[in-house]
């Protein structure tokens, strides 16, 4: 039922099935999360009004600087380290199909038709790297099964410009942040500078092994 209008015997019904103590009605402090499906709507709001766009352009304008700027100061190894979803490639299509939630048979199929589009400033910032001479490595937690499916959507979308895709193994345990780690500090250890390290997860950028790190906007999942 939706209450449009409290007029005063609005006002003393309320009191009077409250036992005349509002607090006890609205004023008690509850553990309560937030409703699930508000917060849904917010986020696809969010994306719509196209501030979630707004807020991935402005972090990839400072990547990108940083790049340019770090690029002209020259070096050896220069390297520049992207994740892949959400970073590169946006699955915003997925979560609308499966509202959200992560199904494996839905997420491999769509995964294999290769159909996301490259999230655009981050993509400039790629390109921007690749012309300073820099070495760019994808580092994704997608797995190796997934390799043929995830070079198919890159090419596709003009972001098939680097120097390696590093996929977790297929029989892999290693968290997401302790895979990525291990694959910067093996990067490090062949003499590569990572000048920059881009990603949408805090689990793409922990760990070190980066001049600098940026992370951009995801409300969308969360990986720990």
């Amino acid at each position: 039922m939706a209450i449009r209008h409290w007029g005063r015997g609005g006002l003393a019904l309320l009191l009077a099935a409250c036992g005349g103590a509002l607090a006890g009605c609205a004023g008690v402090a509850t553990a309560e999360p937030r409703n699930l499906q508000i917060a849904k709507r917010e986020v696809r709001a969010y994306f719509d009004r196209g501030d979630y766009q707004r807020d991935v352009a402005a972090v990839a304008r400072q990547a990108q600087e940083w790049v340019e700027r770090r690029a002209a100061q020259g070096g050896a190894g220069l390297t520049v380290v992207f994740d892949v979803d959400e970073t590169l490639l946006s699955n915003w299509a997925y979560f609308l199909a499966q509202d959200f939630g992560y199904v494996p048979a839905a997420w491999r199929q769509w995964v294999e038709e290769a159909r996301a589009p490259a999230i655009e400033p981050v993509r400039e910032v790629l390109r921007a790297a690749r012309r300073a001479g820099l070495e760019v490595v994808l580092i994704t937690g997608r797995r190796e099964r997934d390799r043929a499916g995830t070079e198919r959507n890159l090419r596709a979308v003009a972001c098939g410009d680097y120097t390696q895709l590093l996929c977790q193994p297929n029989d892999g345990s290693d968290s997401s942040a302790d895979f990525k780690t291990a694959q910067r500090r093996a990067l490090a250890a062949q003499g590569k500078v990572i000048i920059a390290n881009i990603g949408d997860q805090e689990t793409d950028l922990a760990g070190g092994f980066a001049e600098r790190t940026f992370k951009l906007p995801n409300p969308f999942y969360l990986m720990e």
